[in-house]
């Protein structure tokens, strides 16, 4: 799991992937959508492709690729126990928000 984060934490490759999460793209619509020239998103497709982020298909002279979830399922999955220490930490603040203004003691009132 280490190298999908490793690979991840490229700004370019995520928002690859984010082009990709809504439908397979040729390699010149990314190129179009990032700005950024045709060799580095080939050469971030490949990394990403090499990773087992993106799958690619050939159809004639284009290359299509779209998002493969199985690795980003790993990563839900391990991020999960923090999603919900993360809830329980927002609830507890809520509870505590309430808490002031019920009892008056907010000093934004």
């Amino acid at each position: 799991m280490t190298a999908i984060f490793e690979v991840l934490a490229e700004p370019s490759r995520r928002r690859i992937l984010d082009l990709l999460r809504y439908s397979e793209l040729p390699v010149g619509e990314i190129v179009d959508a990032t700005a950024l020239s045709q060799p580095a998103v080939s050469k971030h497709l490949r990394v990403l492709r090499e990773a087992g982020l993106v799958d690619v298909r050939t159809e004639a002279q284009r290359r299509f690729y779209r998002v493969r979830a199985e690795p980003l399922r790993d990563i839900d999955e391990w991020l999960a126990p923090y999603r919900r220490m993360w809830a329980q930490s927002l609830s507890a603040l809520e509870r505590h928000l309430e808490l002031v203004e019920d009892t008056g003691d907010g000093a934004w009132s």
